[in-house]
């Protein structure tokens, strides 16, 4: 049997709902060596016990921490067990497709790249969720801004496939990239300091900063699959996440670590994005409330408990 090339450290990313289904497209659709890492970030009990299982049935290792994690935090542990040439970090809510793992090694190897990322889908309508992108740095009154593009973004997948090509890319999505594990040696650990957002952005100026360069290979396809019902069993985790004090910290360390100006655009867009992000699995309910806000026979008129 060849030995593998290549570890696959899946991570906890803000719910526990696809644990199985993500699971399961890595065996289907991997058919290269592999090792595999998965970090049980404290998943709820019935998650727990099929992870526990099928460690044993496929052999993985299993690493369960006895609190809930942050993202970088999880790949950080993973990452001290790790021996082969590459690694890949994999969000619990993505599902990979045939071939996902050999289109990415092989534009890492064909490139010399440090680090290359799939084209990503969100959800089952097969829409752009990342597909490449810009960083600039530029002097706005005399203030450092930084400024991201990202292509296609929300784009029917099949309309604009045949404009997806292999290429330089500066920003990756951490859903899944592919990594020479040697370029964790120049840039250190994922910065664990990003507990919920800007984690890819800081990695990809890390990257270029010690002399990396990243692709983007669009015959690599993975699917995330964003929360749009929120579980019971998943609430605890997911309100997290995307906490308040988790952002704050977040979004001011990003700003410090690369001199951005507490006003700038990025930061203030940051700030936007994330709490955007906390409220989208509760919009169907907003939804379901509205109309009873607008109907005021909806509510019990008050009245009718004063005192006489």
């Amino acid at each position: 049997m060849l030995h593998p090339k290549v570890t696959i450290i899946v991570v906890p990313h803000q719910c526990f709902d696809h644990t199985q289904k993500s699971l399961e497209s890595i065996y289907k659709y991997t058919n290269i060596p592999f090792k595999l890492i998965y970090i049980d970030g404290y998943t709820p009990k019935h998650h727990q016990q099929y992870l526990e299982k099928q460690s044993q049935i496929k052999g993985f290792r299993l690493i369960r921490t006895d609190k809930y994690v942050s993202p970088n935090q999880a790949r950080n542990i993973g990452l001290k067990h790790v021996d082969t040439e590459y690694v890949v970090f994999l969000n619990n809510d993505v599902v990979v497709t045939n071939g996902w793992l050999n289109s990415l090694i092989n534009c890492i190897q064909e490139t010399n790249a440090s680090v290359v990322t799939p084209v990503c889908l969100q959800g089952e309508k097969q829409l752009i969720h990342f597909a490449g992108g810009s960083l600039e740095f530029k002097y706005k009154n005399g203030n450092l801004d930084l400024f991201d593009e990202r292509l296609f973004i929300n784009d029917c997948f099949d309309k604009v496939k045949p404009l997806l090509q292999r290429k330089p890319t500066q920003i990756i999505n951490f859903n899944c990239f592919l990594a020479r594990t040697s370029i964790f040696s120049k840039i250190g650990n994922l910065d664990e300091n990003l507990m919920n957002c800007a984690q890819d952005i800081d990695f990809c100026l890390s990257v270029f900063t010690v002399g990396g360069n990243i692709y983007i290979e669009p015959q690599s396809i993975v699917n995330y699959f964003p929360v749009t019902e929120l579980k019971l069993s998943d609430t605890p985790y997911y309100m997290l996440v995307w906490n308040y004090v988790w952002k704050r910290r977040s979004v001011n360390h990003f700003q410090e670590k690369w001199g951005l100006t507490k006003d700038a655009t990025f930061t203030i867009n940051l700030l936007e994005k994330v709490s955007q992000h906390s409220n989208l699995p509760f919009q169907s309910l907003k939804e379901f409330i509205k109309p009873l806000l607008a109907n005021e026979n909806a509510f019990i008129n008050n009245t009718s408990f004063k005192r006489s």
